[in-house]
């Protein structure tokens, strides 16, 4: 039994792998896959107008109704179908392209995209016209693209179903897709069909509705008759079923468990009876295939709405006065909203002075004397009056110019003079729910994150840098919270030590409004150098818009006010994800990365060494 069992697996197996490989039309010796290309995709497609903070990311497989092969049915395969669309946040590419034969095609059909995508709509009023319209816009402004476009046409038109062998309504649709390839713009009537075209690799999709067909040419809000559609009427159509409720009664398996390839279990959860608003089940129902609605008839006598997010003031953390209300930055708009957002300044509330914990005491040792070498640093001034030695470069110098008769007074000493470090950092560390990650068995990221702060401020203190320290998480735009470990008119000692041994995490990263008030307190010093250093374990995020790019944005819009008032910022990360979002807001050199967290105390002072030494 169980050697029949087996072999009907194996050969199981053996037909999906061939029927899946001869229903297959792409070329899969020749396939490119995104990963290696994404960096260049990135690059092109902002060089030529793409919005900076958007993401090159891979697009997962849609259903799109298309006409199939006997062979393909057979297999179940091309039903889901990797094609390129726009979204707000983000360009999204096929995971792998083997359209073509040679993969130096498949490798310009990834560029090709990107370009593509940097002059057309976010918005598709009409797939074919809107298309044709960007790719003709891309080959006039570019005319060196010409040659490049015209040979991916020519590999790809051979690839194209022949309509000689299509019903009449599908093969008018696919000589208009042709000549549209051939000479785009020419076309301006798309025929009505019942199927989907065969997907056109050149051109991009909208990000909804690819299951109908007829959705994928919406009709242009010029056209007579017509009135553009609300944002709300704009509803791709789903399949949906009618499902009974069910009743949890009917639980009994009437046949063997071997049978049963995968278990689901179903949860009673009364959706009506939820108030709070969820912004992505729209996003979630896009996603779906398919709909399945049950109509359960229960009477809702009433509901008591408690926010639970926030603990109660008595078990909060001290608030230091009132609010403070601070600008944000709505890259939509292009504009910067005016209090906008409030930070509470707070201290954490069990926090009583303890003393450095006895683990750190060497390293802090260790740190002390090698932060003496800073403020004991010495250097020599040339061509001094008066000095401890002769200076043998300038008086070389008064020697030649002596026999010329061009002799020039200068002095022919140097001194020794000790430089005062005129420095003013103020470092802000994130808090928020993600550094509860555990690092190991014992360690979890926030326990880093306070053993850093430790160390550095053992370091500074000796050193006697003007500096302070702040932690920040946020819980949407109305309750950002700024912890303050010490300012900078606090002496470091055990309180502050206490304060930073007391660190939780909490909610979520709300990076501008910290960067802003940061900001702030680094203005207000009258040092020179002013560096301004986040530690951070992710990207910018919150609970409402803030997720995405928007906080991306807002992020660097800080950064960027920060520099223009001559402070530094600098990002410290131990996100392995970091390189394809902080180079933007941050700059190249305006953030290092600490692949090993656990190595966060030790690599912390180095870097602001590093820092204040450049």
């Amino acid at each position: 039994m169980a050697f029949t069992v087996e072999l009907e697996e194996w050969v199981g197996e053996r037909w999906h792998h061939f029927i899946t490989r001869r229903s297959h039309t792409g070329f899969a010796d020749a396939a490119v896959p995104l990963s290696s290309v994404q960096r260049r995709v990135g690059v092109l497609f902002r060089a030529l107008g793409g919005a900076p903070g958007m993401r090159i990311e891979a697009a997962s497989p849609r259903q799109m109704q298309l006409r199939r092969s006997l062979l393909q049915k057979v297999a179940g395969t091309c039903q889901h179908l990797p094609v390129a669309w726009r979204e707000e946040n983000s360009l999204r590419l096929p995971e792998q392209l083997d359209v073509f034969a040679e993969p130096a095609l498949n490798t310009e059909l990834y560029l090709w995209l990107a370009m593509l995508a940097a002059h057309t709509p976010q918005q598709l009023r009409h797939w074919g016209r809107d298309n044709q319209q960007a790719v003709a816009d891309l080959l006039l402004a570019y005319p060196a693209l010409q040659s490049r476009y015209a040979a991916l046409v020519k590999a790809l038109l051979p690839l194209r179903p022949n309509p000689e062998q299509l019903p009449a309504a599908e093969a008018a649709l696919e000589r208009a897709i042709v000549q549209a390839l051939i000479a785009p713009g020419s076309v301006r009537e798309f025929p009505a069909s019942n199927k989907a075209p065969q997907p056109v690799w050149l051109w991009l999709y909208p990000g909804e509705a690819l299951d109908a067909p007829q959705n994928l040419e919406e009709p242009d809000e010029s056209d007579e008759g017509g009135s553009a559609p609300s944002k709300k009427a704009q509803i791709s159509r789903r399949r949906a079923e009618r499902v009974h409720e069910p009743d949890g009664k009917d639980g009994l398996l009437l046949f063997r468990l071997e049978s049963l390839f995968s278990w689901s279990e179903y949860v009673k959860l009364d959706r009506t009876a939820d108030d709070a608003d969820d912004v992505d089940a729209a996003r979630v129902a896009e996603d779906l295939d398919q709909l399945s609605l049950s109509r359960q008839r229960t009477r809702k006598t009433g509901g008591l709405r408690i926010d639970l997010d926030l603990p109660a003031p008595s078990e909060d953390d001290l608030p230091l006065g009132p609010g403070i209300h601070l600008p944000e930055w709505d890259f939509r708009r292009s504009q910067l909203l005016n209090e906008h957002v409030c930070l509470i300044p707070m201290l954490p509330r069990d926090a009583t002075p303890k003393p450095l914990p006895l683990r750190l005491s060497r390293q802090a040792k260790k740190l002390r004397r090698q932060f003496e070498q800073l403020s004991a640093r010495r250097t020599w001034l040339r061509q001094q009056p008066q000095g401890e030695e002769l200076d043998m470069a300038a008086w070389l110098d008064f020697h030649v110019e002596s026999r010329h008769g061009a002799c020039v007074e200068r002095g022919l000493y140097r001194q020794l003079v000790r430089r005062e470090r005129d420095l003013a950092c103020l470092l802000l560390a994130d808090l928020s729910m993600s550094t509860e990650a555990h690092l190991d068995d014992e360690r979890r990221v926030i326990d880093g994150i306070a053993d850093s702060l430790l160390l550095l401020g053992e370091a500074l203190a000796n050193l006697g840098d003007h500096f302070a320290m702040y932690g920040f998480s946020s819980l949407r735009r109305q309750h950002v919270r700024f912890y303050q470990l010490k300012a900078f008119s606090e002496r470091y000692g055990d309180p502050v030590r206490g304060r930073i041994q007391a660190l939780k995490p909490g909610y979520y990263t709300r990076m501008g409004a910290a960067i802003r008030q940061g900001t702030a307190h680094l203005i207000a010093q009258g040092q020179s150098q002013k560096l301004l250093l986040l530690l951070s374990d992710g990207k910018p995020n919150d609970l409402d818009v803030y997720e995405g790019r928007y906080g991306i944005e807002d992020t660097r819009e800080a950064v960027l006010a920060a520099r223009r008032q001559g402070i530094e910022p600098f990002c410290i990360t131990i996100d392995r994800e970091a390189d394809s979002y902080l180079p933007y807001m941050f700059g190249a050199n305006g953030y290092t990365l600490i692949k090993d967290a656990l190595q966060l105390p030790e690599r912390l002072p180095q870097l602001y060494r590093q820092l204040t030494e450049r």
